[in-house]
């Protein structure tokens, strides 16, 4: 397995300072949040796109995916939601990435059913587009679906090679769900994985990786076992929790922990 982490842990920074520091710390490639408020989004120009690709490029560093914000089960109608995924597609296809992240957004205005329903239909229509610009849409376990059960409900109705998963593993445990039936459900599907860690159920607060709660050492065994062999993201929600320590520092022994995990895993 590949290491990366996103750049939601380093809110803002310049493209070649996140290059240099994946490259500096062992880190194989990089998640690109890709919001209006960060260096990299779909509203940057071809010759800014370009610059993106040869900054990681020096620095041997790959581009894992692209993290869009888009909800495909939110209510409403489809147009703003798929002019949002043709937006990511183009600017992962632009800087070379593999995939690009979509969130469920069911909310509670309409039923289970329908939520399934409307996030199906948008990313079968996306599908096709994705296709064209040799991207996978991954659904990330998130919010109104967190598990891989929920996720599956969706996944399954699409039924397209180039609509997937993104395991973020604090929201299956958060929703109750074991490692191994999340990889169960997840794993026909499954791009790649976010590792996160937190204190606990009711302090979501981020944490140097070994720190908190989470089953990280048991989601490693069970893909290795698997014989899975994608990116392990570490997402560090250091935008949303500006009291957590730097990212930086931390970047060493995140790296170090997750080795031990696949060599103790292997």
């Amino acid at each position: 397995m590949k290491l990366a982490f996103s750049t939601l842990g380093v809110p803002g920074l310049p493209v070649s300072d996140v290059a240099w520091l994946a490259a500096d710390h062992g880190f194989h490639g990089v998640e690109l949040r890709a919001h209006v408020e960060e260096p990299v989004h779909p509203g940057i120009g071809k010759a800014e796109r370009a610059e993106v690709v040869r900054q990681f490029a020096d620095r041997g560093v790959e581009i894992v995916g692209v993290a869009g914000y888009a909800r495909v089960a939110a209510p409403g109608d489809d147009g703003a939601v798929l002019a949002d995924i043709q937006g990511l597609l183009e600017l992962a296809r632009d800087l070379g990435a593999p995939y690009v992240r979509v969130f469920p957004g069911g909310g509670t205005e309409q039923s289970a059913e329908q939520a399934d329903a409307t996030a199906a239909r948008r990313l079968g229509a996306a599908a096709e587009y994705a296709t064209e610009c040799g991207v996978r849409i991954l659904l990330e376990t998130h919010d109104s679906h967190r598990t891989g059960a929920a996720a599956i409900r969706i996944l399954g109705q699409v039924g397209h090679g180039r609509v997937g998963a993104l395991w973020d593993v604090m929201h299956t445990w958060l929703g109750g769900e074991q490692p191994q039936d999340s990889y169960a459900a997840l794993a026909p599907h499954l791009g790649y994985v976010q590792v996160k860690d937190i204190a606990s159920a009711e302090d979501t607060t981020p944490l140097p990786l070994g720190a908190g709660v989470l089953p990280l050492a048991e989601c490693v065994e069970v893909l290795t076992r698997a014989g899975w062999d994608g990116w392990l993201c570490w997402e560090y929600e250091k935008r949303w929790y500006e009291a957590a320590p730097p990212l930086p520092p931390l970047l060493r022994p995140a790296h170090d922990h997750l080795s031990r995990l696949l060599t103790e895993a292997a």
